[in-house]
């Protein structure tokens, strides 16, 4: 059922840009257009130089990395708004403009495996002498809703229809049960994770221009989720990679 709800965001992507590329075809198709340069016709810079609103859906994907997460995958699904607030600014290759943007998605789950005995060792304070035993562990689909409402986006000087750029952001994530797994502990009894988490993350990505107001969409990025000990326990997800594709319209 998650994957034809994934599937169907990528359909519905992809389904716009199709549609946006055949409009621009049959509007053109009963007359001849005079040619005009790459400037003219909505470039990435002649786009970005309007210090534009950008909006579009997206979908998301990736997976854990490290001990006992490298098995667990992440999906989410949402909308974008942003805004280009600044002119171009330094020299060479760092040359740029200042983008503020943020992301909802109602849209996010983690699959992570299920419940399941797990070795635990220890250590005996008094003595010194090392242990371990079996305890059970959760695990499973998680399901919640994600908002990143802090996108600090550095839009480097476009190239042509290319438009790449860096940024940091940090968001909240909400899960319906308490995320990620750890030692189940008896109900009402104190213990586990927390139902909210923390997204810090940081990311590259670069919009092409298909149309001289939209765009497509590419990023990857390195995410860290913590509930930043709202919960008993606090292993956290330390370090996901994920990578985003979207469709965006610009206006200004």
């Amino acid at each position: 059922m998650r994957t034809w709800i994934f599937a169907g965001w990528a359909a519905a992507i992809l389904f716009a840009g199709t549609v946006s590329a055949g409009a621009q075809t049959s509007s053109s198709s009963g007359s001849v257009q005079p040619q005009v340069s790459d400037s003219a016709s909505g470039s990435a810079s002649a786009e970005l130089a309007k210090q534009p609103w950008e909006w579009g859906p997206f979908f998301q994907g990736g997976k854990g990395i490290g001990y006992l997460i490298s098995d667990y995958k992440l999906l989410s699904a949402g909308m974008r708004l942003g805004k280009v607030i600044t002119g171009e600014h330094l020299p060479g290759l760092l040359r740029g403009q200042f983008e503020y943007a943020g992301e909802l998605m109602p849209y996010w789950e983690a699959l992570t495996p299920p419940p399941h005995l797990q070795l635990v060792t220890y250590t005996n304070p008094t003595t010194g002498q090392r242990g371990s035993f079996y305890t059970p562990y959760g695990g499973g689909h998680y399901h919640g809703i994600s908002l990143t409402p802090i996108i600090l986006r550095w839009d480097f000087q476009p190239r042509g229809r290319w438009a790449p750029w860096f940024q940091a952001a940090g968001g909240l994530i909400y899960t319906t049960h308490k995320f990620p797994p750890d030692q189940l502990v008896a109900h009402g009894t104190p213990g586990g994770t927390s139902v909210w988490n923390f997204s810090p993350q940081g990311g590259i990505g670069v919009q092409y221009f298909v149309r001289p107001n939209q765009s497509l969409m590419l990023e990857a990025s390195g995410i860290h989720i913590s509930s930043a000990s709202l919960g008993d326990k606090n292993p956290g997800v330390n370090a996901s990679v994920q990578f985003q594709v979207g469709y965006t319209w610009w206006s200004r």
